[in-house]
């Protein structure tokens, strides 16, 4: 089974259907279901979407509580940043000084690098610069 790294712009992509992201999401989402891929996120994820969708939903904190509902129906597994992860991440910031990648979207390359996951929903450009990973 293909497991499959979704960053907060991929949940944005497809929750906010006035992204510039949406068609793609949905039908990413779509071949996700299709053909049965693990989809994959972190804690830190969820809580960054939670928090932009209070934001950008349009009901608000109804969107973002159905956010976590979802997560739980469609089976997402949500890994725990563990504190190397962080670590790692803050290690990733200092070293790569010409970028602005979050700490969140640093946290992320560094749990797909340590599950060995290549593939990721995102629409971020930062996972485009870090270069390590297949954009979907």
């Amino acid at each position: 089974m293909k497991t499959v790294f979704v960053d907060t712009s991929g949940f944005a992509g497809l929750l906010v259907g006035r992204d510039a992201s949406h068609e793609r999401a949905v039908a990413l989402f779509e071949q996700a279901r299709n053909e049965h891929w693990q989809l994959l996120t972190t804690n830190g994820v969820v809580m960054e979407c939670y928090s932009l969708l209070l934001i950008r939903a349009r009901d608000g904190r109804r969107g973002a509580l159905a956010f976590l509902d979802a997560l739980a129906r469609d089976r997402v597994l949500v890994e725990r940043v563990r504190a190397e992860d962080e670590a790692r991440a803050i290690a990733l910031l200092r070293a790569h000084e010409d970028k602005t990648y979050s700490l969140c979207d640093a946290t992320s390359f560094v749990v797909m690098q340590r599950l060995g996951i290549s593939d990721a929903i995102a629409f971020d450009r930062h996972f485009r610069e870090y270069g390590a990973f297949t954009i979907l």
